[in-house]
């Protein structure tokens, strides 16, 4: 079966970036994406562009632009972020059916979430993005919620088909209780949600000459400030206590934090982990997810989802972290 970034060769990547007006030097290399694609292109006589080619029909071009805003937005005020470039006066472009943008080459090192002044600071960036963010709302990107993030994977996962026999009664009666639980816990929480870079995990950082700059938007979307915050934790509870303690001390610099929103933490590992497992399984037509993920979809692999999802279950039931 053959997959629109199939024609996606270098003799097409190289024309689109000279589309722009560049010159490029024949060097290409392809960078770790799997949802779109993104390669580190050279330029004759400048620095090497980053080039990213977005999945098609997966945003539209006022969801790709809103998130551009959104970036810019943060860029004139001065936080490290790493945003796309404008060229002509835009920074989405088409050509041969694909949308594609440009970055500026940013290198750095992944951070140390373990250590507490780092956690400290990089509350303090975030807590600056979500300033910028509670500004306005997103008008065309959705909102990370139970309905988009869980239903609609579940959804997804039982019309599939790829759920073992052995595991689909399992699966059904588990989500069956499970979605409603994540429902009642965000219905207790008097929170607005703002837009959000929305996958705060260590890759979306560089940390360059002690700044730490963030990258890759391609997620975000309206959320509660807490959905950036709670993939710095890790470990058990009593680790996550610890490590919350600095990095809420750094994101209380510049905002205030809702504690009820600590409640939420569990609600959306879980959420990520359902999304996580349909986004596999609606890519299955992506020779790059057979190559990189084949395990997905073996019966070792749903005895594991099913095993992570009802410890999940049981984590919504217990004490959630509480301000330091």
């Amino acid at each position: 079966m053959s997959h629109p970034f199939d024609i996606l060769n270098p003799d097409l990547i190289m024309d689109a970036v000279e589309s722009l007006g560049f010159q490029c030097d024949c060097r290409i290399f392809p960078l770790n994406s799997y949802e779109n694609r993104v390669y580190r292109v050279g330029i004759e006589d400048q620095e090497p562009l980053i080039v990213k080619f977005y999945r098609p029909e997966r945003w539209s071009i006022e969801q790709l632009q809103e998130e551009h805003d959104f970036c810019w937005e943060l860029e004139e005020e001065e936080l490290p972020v790493l945003a796309p470039l404008k060229v002509n006066g835009q920074s989405l472009h088409r050509f041969k059916g694909f949308t594609f943008t440009v970055f500026t080459l940013q290198g750095g090192h992944a951070p140390e979430f373990s250590q507490p002044d780092t956690l400290k600071a990089l509350g303090r960036l975030v807590s600056r993005l979500h300033n910028v963010g509670r500004r306005q709302a997103y008008q065309h990107r959705p909102t990370l919620d139970v309905s988009s993030f869980g239903q609609s994977s579940v959804d997804f996962m039982l019309g599939s088909g790829l759920i073992p026999e052995v595991y689909l009664e399992s699966y059904q009666s588990l989500t069956r209780d499970l979605l409603p639980a994540l429902e009642q816990r965000f219905a207790l929480t008097s929170a607005s949600p703002l837009r959000v870079h929305g996958d705060c995990h260590v890759g979306n950082f560089l940390c360059r000459e002690n700044l730490y700059y963030l990258v890759d938007f391609d997620d975000s979307r309206m959320s509660y400030a807490i959905q950036d915050l709670w993939m710095f934790l890790s470990g058990d509870a009593i680790q996550q206590q610890q490590q919350l303690e600095p990095l809420l001390e750094g994101y209380q610099t510049f905002a205030d934090f809702n504690p009820q929103e600590l409640q939420l933490i569990e609600p959306l590992r879980t959420l990520r982990i359902l999304h996580y497992a349909a986004w596999l399984g609606r890519r299955q037509d992506d020779p790059a997810f057979q190559r990189y993920f084949p395990w997905f979809g073996t019966p070792q692999y749903w005895g594991e989802h099913i095993l992570e999802l009802r410890e999940q279950y049981a984590a919504l039931n217990e004490y959630p972290l509480v301000m330091p």
